[in-house]
């Protein structure tokens, strides 16, 4: 049993108020930043490689740390955690606004994503204490909208704060945000933690971060250095060497980081395929739909950003009705129809014109099939462990979306500069090191760029070698959209979590 006291009915709200809102500024970090890019630059200077690690620094730390952080939030106090987290993340974004080079800048970007990660675990293990059953699933429900809230809103509110007051003003109000959530949490987040607890398992917690963060760096390295570089196969070969570890590790401690056991379980499993899902569906879209309608279709940024809120802007209803159908309709069919639904929704988008009207209704269709399952995905991950480790529950979903969306974005990249290459190949002519060098540009939106490397294919054979590509992968994303939703319908449907001490969920929701 967990100890805690509990707050009361009205009391809860306000925590979920206190940890949407530390939620809601998680994506705004992300997209803030890439947004200010060109601006952050022109101030503080820094070569490519820097300048990449703006985003990617905060992603591979948050992402490494967030079982850690829900382990730690289970053995040292869940309000402990959560509190310590905000207030490491408030300072990093005031220590970005301050930063007097690229550098400096990058390493508080580091320490918002460790900051990010605790407040992140702490606050929604904690959030799973204070709600049971279906309130359980309505309360993680909003803080799926809270994500959705950053994510649609998050580039527009960014744009404008850069126009009028400089990239900076992002920050400030990301540290405004958290400020605003560590002062309700401080007044109404019950302490509690798991009181089996042993103390942290730092061997596990020690072999996993470092595994996870050299896959990250060596996947987000390999677009810019090569796969066959000796730093990119290095880290490789350490992230192999650090989950082995890991497993040994956590087959042998008594009180495991990770309960390998789970596994077993089809429920159990059928989450963690859920986490993966928004990665390669909708989240890669984010980063590769800007760069085509900007740097490929020549559109301005008002318009790219209109069209972008029209896949984003599902999030910001849909999760909040998932929660209250799920009382009638189980998890399992909501979250597998959804993916199919985005599957669909891909597909169209690989048929139509930049120029269709249905362009629109396709990006519709991807952000509702993604918007079903969106706020039933942190309940339904802390439903499949006992209630006492839910920070691990919490942990292992969100380490698995968040190193997901790294991994899954340097994967697509570079397999869209491969079929580029491909397109190139075939219809330029041209030798495959030629062929590379220009599609590498061209997935960067840099269609001047291609031209320099490719003087006699034309600008109209560019774009349609790479529309061709950009086709084709929308056709493979659906695939594993399908199939994923498979494994996820068929693990929530048919399997079930440990029987003691679980998170209860209704009948009516076991599918």
């Amino acid at each position: 049993m967990t100890l805690m006291t509990r707050t009361g009915p009205a009391g809860r709200w306000l925590v979920l108020l206190s940890v949407c809102l530390a939620a809601m500024t998680m994506p705004l970090s992300f997209t803030g930043p890439a947004v200010a890019l060109s601006r952050i630059a022109a101030d503080l200077g820094g070569n490519p490689i820097e300048l990449n690690w703006v985003t990617n620094s905060f992603m591979l730390t948050f992402g490494a740390g967030l079982m850690a952080a829900g382990a730690l939030a289970d053995n040292l106090g869940r309000k402990r955690i959560f509190l310590a987290g905000l207030a490491t993340y408030v300072l990093a974004a005031l220590g970005c606004m301050l930063a007097p080079d690229i550098v400096w800048f990058d390493l508080f970007r580091a320490l918002q994503g460790i900051g990010g990660a605790a407040a992140f675990a702490g606050g929604a293990s904690a959030l799973a204490q204070e709600f049971d059953g279906q309130s359980r699933l309505r309360a993680f429900s909003f803080l799926g909208t809270s994500f959705g809230i950053g994510l649609a809103f998050g580039p527009v509110a960014s744009g404008l704060l850069i126009d009028a007051f400089g990239w900076r003003a992002i920050f400030l109000l990301v540290a405004a945000l958290g400020f605003a959530a560590a002062a309700l949490g401080q007044r109404t987040v019950a302490e509690s933690r798991d009181p089996n607890a042993s103390g942290l398992d730092w061997a596990g917690a020690g072999t996993f971060t470092v595994a996870l963060a050299a896959l990250t760096y060596g996947v987000l390295q390999a677009p810019q250095s090569g796969w066959a570089n000796p730093l990119v196969i290095a880290l490789l070969g350490l992230a192999v060497t650090g989950f082995a570890a890991f497993v040994i590790v956590e087959r042998r401690v008594r009180r495991p980081m990770l309960d390998l056991t789970l596994f077993r379980f089809p429920r159990f499993v059928g989450v963690q395929f859920l986490a993966a899902a928004p990665a390669y569906a909708f989240v890669v879209l984010l980063v590769l739909l800007p760069i085509r309608f900007i740097g490929i279709e020549g559109m301005s940024e008002i318009k790219a950003g209109e069209l972008m809120i029209c896949l984003s802007g599902p999030l910001l209803i849909l999760p909040l009705l998932a929660g209250q159908v799920a009382r009638w309709i189980a998890p399992a069919t909501i979250c597998g129809v959804g993916l199919l639904v985005a599957a669909a929704g891909l597909v169209w988008l690989s048929r139509v014109l930049v120029a269709d009207n249905a362009l629109v209704a396709s990006l519709v269709l991807i952000g509702i099939g993604i918007a079903l399952p969106w706020g039933l995905m942190d309940g339904l991950a802390v439903s499949v462990v006992p209630k006492d480790r839910a920070g691990m529950a919490v942990g292992i979903f969100n380490t698995t979306r968040v190193a997901s969306e790294g991994v899954a974005l340097a994967i697509v990249m570079a397999t869209l500069s491969g079929f580029t290459a491909t397109q190139l190949g075939a219809q330029a002519l041209v030798s495959p090191a030629e062929a590379a060098a220009a599609a590498q540009l061209l997935a960067t939106g840099n269609i001047a760029g291609a031209a320099l490397h490719l003087p006699t294919a034309g600008a109209t054979l560019l774009i349609q070698a790479y529309e061709t590509a950009f086709d084709r992968l929308l056709v493979l994303l659906a695939t594993i959209t399908v199939l994923t939703a498979i494994v996820v319908f068929l693990g929530l449907r048919r399997g079930s979590a440990p029987e003691q001490d679980v998170a209860p969920v209704p009948a009516c929701q076991e599918g």
